[in-house]
């Protein structure tokens, strides 16, 4: 069930393992099926190394198992998942990793300003990477602490947690999830050469003027 959806998900999770995005089997990832609505999601407490497609579970919205070939159980944050899943249709896959600098900030609860114009493709509405309140992990409460942020953006941190990013498919919501570290980063180290102060950053009204640059021209059109 799912073959394809599991390879993806099985590959991205692997990805997140050896690029330092998730460590010591933290993190979970999830890709909701168009079609029949079941959603293809990581188990819980394995090293992402010794995944196989055939580790996935498949479970639907209401938190039903449909399948788990090697009886393995989903991640525990499993409910998070679907509630972003039934707060925005829009959103087919799910990544939350602990990576280092955005989780230092999910453990200040303190949002990532829109310091670098990259960030237009991020889906922010505030011009900034908001922050969950905390909930505590694998509970209803967590799932319940992510509705606000995702509403507000594709990528946001979890207080005193790690970092969440949904897209179409898994592969664009791990890169979001990828570049949140990144502009962490980028954050810490601007205030470190400021001093601590906070540096300049775009408004929401200068980062939703991007448009593809209508000058390039193609002779086929």
């Amino acid at each position: 069930m799912l073959e394809i959806l599991k390879k993806e998900v099985c590959d991205i999770a692997k990805r997140a393992q050896r690029d330092g995005l998730c460590k010591h089997k933290s993190g979970n990832f999830s890709a909701r099926d168009k079609e029949t609505g079941y959603v293809v999601i990581t188990p819980t407490s394995v090293d992402r190394e010794l995944l196989t497609p055939r580790d996935m579970v498949v479970m639907d919205l209401d938190a039903n198992v449909i399948e788990n070939l090697s009886g393995l159980r989903p991640t525990s944050e499993s409910l998070m998942h679907l509630m972003i899943y039934k707060t925005r249709e829009d959103v087919l896959a799910v990544a939350h990793t602990h990576s280092v600098f955005a989780t230092s900030f999910a453990v200040l609860k303190k949002p990532i300003p829109a310091i670098v114009y990259e960030v237009a493709g991020m889906g922010l509405t505030k011009g900034r990477v908001p922050v969950a309140p905390y909930g505590r992990p694998g509970t209803p409460a967590l799932a319940e602490s992510v509705v606000d942020a995702v509403k507000e953006a594709d990528a946001f941190l979890l207080a005193m947690h790690g970092a969440v990013a949904v897209d179409k498919d898994i592969y664009e919501a791990f890169l979001k999830a990828a570049y949140v570290e990144e502009l962490a980063e980028l954050y810490h180290r601007t205030l470190t050469a400021n001093g601590g102060k906070e540096p300049d950053s775009f408004p929401q009204e200068e980062l939703q003027q991007w448009e593809y640059p209508k000058e390039i021209k193609f002779a086929n059109k």
